[in-house]
């Protein structure tokens, strides 16, 4: 649960939309900010509340985090790796997830609620994996994968595959989305 929190955050604070399919609706969950606030019809899936102090104590230390993203001076990868410290959240951490979950929430209910929206998130969700298709169907001997370790120059087959893929795209537009 930790890092989907965390990636819709991120995003949120660097100004990108959320936008993931939702593998099972049923079980995805709202936060509320008040646990006493009465949402009528979506009292229920509102339940868990979202600590609004904590968000507050270290909104700066998140602005940090959003800035170093943007900069490049940190990489995403890495962040996450050390936010998780060892399995188990940092606080900083456990404060990017309870402002994840108010992306997340803002999310569940624009989806909820507007199809052209869900119409628009899965005709892109569909292209991306088009255009996944495409790349394995060119790259057939290893299904996309490189069986050796890292070596110098190795990028080069995802540059030539990227090539290809990008001409056979251009020349077969409208049938790859």
């Amino acid at each position: 649960m930790w890092q989907p929190l965390s990636q819709s955050l991120i995003f949120g604070l660097l100004g990108y939309p959320f936008s993931p399919r939702l593998a099972d609706l049923a079980e995805a969950r709202c936060w509320r900010s008040a646990a006493d606030a009465d949402y009528r019809v979506l009292n229920d899936l509102a339940r868990p509340r979202i600590r609004i102090d904590l968000i507050q104590r270290h909104g700066e230390d998140m602005l940090r985090v959003a800035g170093s993203l943007k900069w490049g001076t940190v990489n995403a990868t890495a962040l996450i790796q050390t936010l998780q410290g060892a399995g188990r959240p940092t606080v900083l951490g456990r404060v990017i997830g309870e402002l994840g979950r108010i992306y997340k929430t803002r999310y569940l209910l624009a989806y909820l609620d507007d199809e052209g929206y869900r119409r628009r998130i899965l005709t892109q969700l569909n292209r991306g994996e088009a255009r996944h298709r495409l790349d394995r169907a060119v790259f057939y001997g290893k299904r996309g994968e490189l069986p050796q370790a890292y070596q110098a120059g190795q990028e080069d087959p995802w540059s030539a595959l990227e090539l290809v893929a990008n001409a056979i795209a251009r020349g077969t537009r409208g049938t790859w989305g």
